[in-house]
């Protein structure tokens, strides 16, 4: 069946959120914006060092995000004090880490996240402020997708569906957060 069909209703769920309506309508703040970039940066970093400890990002070196996130959010970030980490966000940091000597949860989730990226993203990039250097990829995008899809396989379902819940949590608390930013 594959992955993106196992997924489906989690993915849609997530894209439903309020905040990723805010996210694409082209108007969202500087300020929200780059507190999501703060917390994703976290998350991707952390989920990226444990997946390069197993090699997962052999065949595709260049998908790292982390790097780019953290240049979009030193470019729009403002203040002195930091972000805050939200809760969904603690809460994911801390499963990666429990699954971080299990090479294939660890890909179910760079699937959900960086295929995220590499499709989505691109419409995201048009919309967000500032250079949204985390949607631009090296190399052919379309190869760069058969390339993560050939490392998954339909018994990531759960963890990839669990990825999914996690950003649908993220977006509600920025959401709701965004009456305070």
């Amino acid at each position: 069946m594959g992955l993106k069909e196992l997924t489906k209703e989690v993915h849609q769920q997530a894209e439903r959120q309020d905040f990723v309506k805010v996210l694409m309508s082209g108007s969202i703040s500087e300020e929200l914006y780059a507190t999501f970039l703060y917390n994703q940066h976290a998350l991707y970093n952390l989920l990226e060092v444990c997946a390069m400890s197993h090699g997962l990002l052999n065949d595709f070196p260049h998908i790292r995000r982390a790097p780019r996130i953290l240049t979009d959010f030193q470019e729009l970030w403002k203040k002195e004090e930091m972000p805050k980490i939200t809760d969904s966000t603690e809460r994911y940091m801390k499963h990666v880490l429990e699954i971080k000597e299990e090479p294939q949860k660890l890909m179910a989730h760079l699937y959900v996240r960086h295929m995220g990226d590499l499709s989505g993203g691109q419409m995201i990039k048009k919309k967000v402020p500032g250079s949204g250097t985390m949607y631009d990829f090296e190399g052919d995008i379309k190869q760069t997708k058969e390339a993560i899809r050939s490392k998954t396989d339909d018994s990531m379902a759960d963890e990839a569906r669990l990825c999914f819940e996690y950003a649908t949590e993220l977006f509600k608390e920025l959401h709701n957060a965004q009456e305070k930013i």
